[in-house]
């Protein structure tokens, strides 16, 4: 067979880049009258590229992507495969795309341009993989058959077909290629193709990891950490991971991110896992730009910073990672790192929801019910919130719940179906569900009234740290309701350091229950007055209506502080300028009051008033 020199004397320039292309092509197929000889087939082709060939280009990347000839360089296979795409190349199309979505250690993804790249071979039908079908089907070149595998489960250039993509990979697996092992023991995972088998899974990861193939490293892996085909380990999920990361597989560094923030296979270590996330995300993987968008937001192993989080997120969103999106239209609609806009909180949640992402189908119940970024359609509010909750979203049962009790959005208040949505979500440990399910339960609104249900639900929310909640069990202590340890009899001491607990939380209500018992010394020794005010205060300064009724009291009583009526005076008319009844007729007596005394008074000192009568 003839077996062209790279430096045949007879070529003239017109001619050069064609018959470069032609021997190039016969060596690295085995074309008729050629010999396979993948390094002459490089260099030619080279030599071929370098006269701006499109075509040689093309299969001088796919030379360098598979180490055909030449050694393995992703970065080099980018270049002229980007090149090659430019002018039109379905080969180079296909491998951009596979580039962009997939990556290669050291090649960045980027979903939108391999959505671009995809549209643009799609244009092509069937001829824009050629060269693929021909080289895989008709002269069996283990790469190409991997390719044309990709292509039918992408659906690049071919229909999708899950079957005619394993078959590919399995006759390049069979070729002892690795990447092609690799992606079928993916399909024996996922039962792409074929009946899911974990067994063989683990076979075909395992020879193509012992070629140091790093997705097949990456994916033993993960069969590890879930225990897929073998015994859960996490510790040898860490060692696979770790290698994988190494070697520049971001997929890997992501989840070696994973392991050190939740301590999975080592004890944790948030730099580590922010170092590790980072690498992965400065490579395009979607997921890692997230989780450090959510380091940067919590300040987890990185100094905090909420526009970094916005910006990391914002590049995941944009790349189409469902929870990215949610996370940055939480971002818009709170202001956080970003300049608040409903507008745009919706659009991202709206991007999200369509995706599936239950969390987004909960956000968009928000937004309708408050009018976020959208008209107020309180229907519509319960059509999402019924969608997420149906999927067993805690956060949506209870907004659901909240519907029926309050009729919103419903045709008419329905209890019982609000009782058992608040159940659903209580049970699942939402603590603002446990609260409310705890009220239903102490009032009987849509099941029978039951105190020690009642107790045992406030409890379970207060346990949480759920201020409310832990005023509520306070109460329940105070007025001996379903307890169980106290013989359903007052329990003022207990009841007090529940006040306490959530007081601290600066929960009003419980602040000013906290002062009466001070004031009267309920659950302590003695009463304590100037306690009492101190947390009368608190509770006023938050609008706390019965804390501004007492407070008054105080100042006008001298209870626990020096008798001072305007002081009183004060706080009387901010709770009747809030629409306090009582404290609006007690306003109106005191002011009364102060102007009898300041007339007496002017009396007695002849018409000047005593500097002891002021009250304002």
């Amino acid at each position: 067979m003839y077996t062209p020199k790279v430096d045949d004397d007879y070529l003239t320039n017109p001619f050069k880049s064609a018959i470069y292309l032609r021997q190039g092509s016969g060596c690295l197929l085995g074309l008729p009258g050629y010999t396979v000889d993948f390094e002459l087939a490089a260099q030619l082709l080279h030599l071929s590229q370098k006269l701006l060939n499109v075509e040689a280009t093309a299969l001088l990347g796919f030379c360098y992507e598979f180490g055909l000839g030449v050694t393995v360089d992703y970065q080099e296979a980018e270049r002229l495969y980007n090149r090659a795409a430019d002018a039109g190349n379905g080969l180079a199309q296909a491998r951009m795309a596979f580039f962009r979505k997939f990556g290669r250690p050291g090649i960045k993804m980027d979903r939108l341009e391999a959505e671009r790249w995809q549209r643009t071979l799609n244009h092509q039908g069937p001829n824009g993989i050629q060269w693929i079908r021909q080289a895989a089907g008709e002269f069996q070149l283990a790469a190409a058959e991997y390719c044309l595998g990709l292509c039918y489960m992408e659906g690049q250039g071919v229909v999708k077909n899950d079957q005619r993509a394993f078959h590919w990979f399995q006759k390049a697996a069979l070729q002892h290629l690795d990447r092609a092992q690799s992606v079928l023991g993916y399909c024996y995972v996922e039962g792409c193709g074929v009946a899911k088998d974990p067994a063989q899974a683990l076979h075909w990861y395992r020879l193509a990891a012992d070629q140091g193939e790093s997705m097949a490293i990456y994916n033993l892996g993960y069969c590890y950490e879930y225990g897929v085909g073998v015994k859960r380990d996490v510790h040898q999920a860490y060692k696979w991971y770790r290698r994988a990361a190494e070697q520049g597989n971001a997929l890997a560094q992501n989840s070696l991110g994973y392991c050190y923030e939740d301590g999975i296979g080592l004890a944790r270590n948030p730099t580590e896992a922010a170092k590790w996330y980072r690498r992965s995300a400065e490579q395009g993987y979607p997921w890692a730009q997230c989780n450090l968008g959510y380091c940067y937001q919590y300040g987890i192993g990185v100094t905090k910073s909420f526009e970094k989080g916005a910006l990391w997120y914002r590049r995941s969103a944009e790349q189409g990672y469902s929870r990215a999106q949610h996370n940055v239209g939480f971002c818009y609609q709170n202001g956080i790192g970003v300049e608040r806009s409903g507008q745009l909180a919706f659009h991202w949640y709206r991007q999200s929801a369509q995706q599936g992402n239950v969390f987004a189908y909960h956000s968009l119940g928000y937004c309708y019910q408050y009018g976020t970024g959208v008209e107020i359609n309180l229907p519509r509010a319960v059509e999402w919130y019924t969608k997420a909750a149906c999927q067993g979203h805690a956060p949506a049962q209870l907004s659901l719940g909240y519907c029926y009790r309050n009729g919103i959005g419903v045709a008419r208040i329905n209890l019982p179906i609000a009782y058992d949505w608040f159940r659903q979500a209580a049970e699942q440990g939402n603590h603002l569900a446990q609260n409310s399910l705890g009220y239903c339960f102490e009032e009987g609104l849509g099941v029978t009234a039951d105190p020690a249900a009642a107790f045992k639900w406030y409890s379970a929310a207060a346990a949480q740290g759920n201020a409310w909640a832990q005023c509520n069990v306070a109460q329940c202590y105070l007025q001996g309701i379903g307890t169980p340890n106290t013989g359903g009899e007052p329990d003022p001491v207990r009841a007090v350091e529940w006040f306490q607990r959530a007081a601290e939380q600066n929960l009003a209500r419980a602040q000013q229950k906290l002062g009466f018992c001070y004031q009267l010394g309920i659950g302590m020794a003695e009463p304590q007055p100037e306690r009492a005010v101190h947390y009368y205060t608190l509770a006023a300064q938050q609008n706390n209506p019965a804390a501004l009724l007492h407070l008054a009291t105080c100042y006008e009583q001298g209870i626990g502080v020096a008798v001072d009526l305007g002081q009183a005076i004060h706080w009387l008319q901010r709770g009747s300028t809030l629409g306090d009844l009582t404290a609006n007729e007690r306003f109106r007596e005191l002011i009364v009051r102060c102007s009898l005394r300041q007339t007496k008074a002017r009396a007695a000192f002849g018409g000047q008033v005593s500097p002891i009568a002021r009250c304002a």
